[in-house]
């Protein structure tokens, strides 16, 4: 092994210990070869339309959508994966925009760890849309508005939806249980759900 390897190594094991400590339920960092991009999925966004299409420019269509993101993830050859159990009633309520809050705030703080650590290319990608969670008060996305810049660039990511990020075989990959809960009828099959966030170390 390589100093750099051995480098990476370490610094993937503590923000793999970072992100539980920030309060994820678990991380792990597996080769960017186990993420699966699938174009099927990026074009749930526009059909059936998602409620936030268009809202954000973090969302589709002002993204580069699954061919983008397979193109970008060849400069990558690590990633972390975190997530959050909750119990599926919450995911289901009004609470569940502080579950996705924080965990865009876990993976822009693993992001941003990593760039400190000597990976200044690193990004990071989280459930849910930024529009909804940090400016459900305001009319529009300031970016897409041309009013200037994102009101939170620290904390506001991209959403892995829009790039076709299979989110299932991404927790499979990771070897790490997931409970996908989409509706009411579900709470009594899956007792606890999990949103999920990705950071792709250079």
């Amino acid at each position: 092994m390589t100093q750099n390897d051995k480098k990476i190594e370490s610094s993937l094991k503590e923000l793999v210990r970072l992100s539980s400590r920030l309060g994820a339920s678990d991380a792990a960092g597996i080769s960017t070869n186990d993420i699966s991009v699938e174009d099927d999925l990026a074009n749930m966004c526009r059909e059936p339309q998602c409620e936030n299409y268009g809202l954000s420019a973090s969302c589709p269509p002002h993204v580069s959508g699954s061919s983008g993101f397979r193109k970008l993830l060849n400069n990558y050859k690590h990633a972390i994966v975190i997530k959050i159990d909750v119990p599926s009633e919450i995911l289901l309520s009004n609470q569940r925009r502080e579950i996705f809050i924080l965990l865009h705030e876990i993976v822009a703080t693993i992001q941003q760890s990593a760039v400190e650590m000597g990976f200044p290319d690193s990004k990071s990608y989280a459930g849910g849309s930024c529009k909804k969670l940090f400016c459900n008060n305001h009319a529009d996305c300031r970016v897409l508005a041309k009013k200037g810049e994102c009101r939170n660039p620290q904390s506001a990511r991209p959403s892995m939806s829009g790039f076709g990020i299979n989110v299932s075989k991404l927790m499979e990959a990771a070897g790490m249980p997931y409970g996908m809960v989409a509706k009411e009828a579900e709470v009594e099959k899956i007792s606890m759900g999990t949103v999920c966030g990705l950071v792709l170390i250079d």
